[in-house]
């Protein structure tokens, strides 16, 4: 599959905060928060649903796979989107392994699902 994503009975907020905290502890920060419905309002397209994107990276891992090919930059840093669906909050992500294959390196491979299971572990945390 090309996403990992679950269900929290969180607010937007909540789920945001927890999985803040628990991206911490996977040793990944939050570069930026975008929210899409503010900046869809802001351009005055009617957009009402809470949906915002976190761009989190680890520098060291960032550096690591950098390090074993150039383009591997095209999916940095890693997105985890959080919204309301059917009014449950949703908490997402493209899987690195999935995105990497892309560029056919095993050695690629072997830090994008290090990475995806850390993230995995992070959302899991939040909900």
């Amino acid at each position: 599959m090309f996403d990992y994503t679950v269900e929290t009975q969180r607010s937007i907020d909540e789920a945001i905060e927890n999985l803040k905290a628990s991206l911490i502890d996977e040793q990944f920060g939050v570069l930026w928060e975008f929210d899409i419905e503010a900046k869809l309002q802001e351009k005055g397209l009617d957009f009402n649903q809470p949906y915002k994107v976190l761009e989190v990276c680890n520098p060291h891992e960032a550096k690591r796979v950098l390090d074993k090919n150039k383009m591997a930059g095209y999916f940095l840093p890693c997105k985890i989107v959080v919204y309301r669906d059917q009014e449950v909050t949703k908490i997402g992500m493209p899987r690195p392994t999935a995105l990497i294959k892309n560029i056919n390196n095993e050695d690629l491979n072997e830090v994008a699902a290090d990475i995806e299971k850390r993230l995995e572990q992070a959302i899991n945390q939040s909900i």
